[in-house]
């Protein structure tokens, strides 16, 4: 004989429920956009040409006006990864964390974060790239 309708339709609705869920990745953080920049890096907004700024790694950042805070971003850590990009697949696996040693020189700033030529070669195949990011303040 089996179940009532109104036993089987919640049943039914739950179980779509659990797949749309399954099936969607919810985004954690905020999505942005990174370019790579070369050295010299010093001096920097935050700590001028101290070389001990630099965290091991050289995963460093500097930062658009929409995440600079006027100077508060100094020393923040970021983790981010790369989403996508123009180029064939110009994305790494994985994320990295990054810290924040300075201010976007050129106006207007080409991306949300200018990276290290070191963290942009942990994330991206391609260094010359401009690629969707998703990052998280830790």
């Amino acid at each position: 004989m089996g179940f009532p309708f109104r036993f089987r339709f919640p049943v039914i609705i739950m179980a779509i429920v659990v797949v749309l869920i399954r099936r969607v990745s919810l985004v954690q953080g905020d999505i942005g956009t990174a370019t790579s920049y070369n050295p010299p890096y010093t001096p920097t907004k935050c700590h001028g040409n101290r070389q001990d700024q630099f965290p091991p790694g050289n995963l460093f950042v500097s930062v658009n006006e929409g995440l600079w805070d006027n100077g508060a971003s100094c020393g923040r850590r970021y983790r981010l990864k790369c989403l996508s990009g123009r180029n064939n697949r110009p994305c790494k696996e994985g994320t990295i964390d990054v810290v924040v040693v300075d201010f976007c020189s050129r106006r207007p700033c080409p991306s949300t974060m200018v990276l290290s030529n070191d963290a942009f070669a942990a994330v991206s195949h391609s260094p010359k790239a401009k690629i969707n990011i998703e990052y998280i303040q830790v």
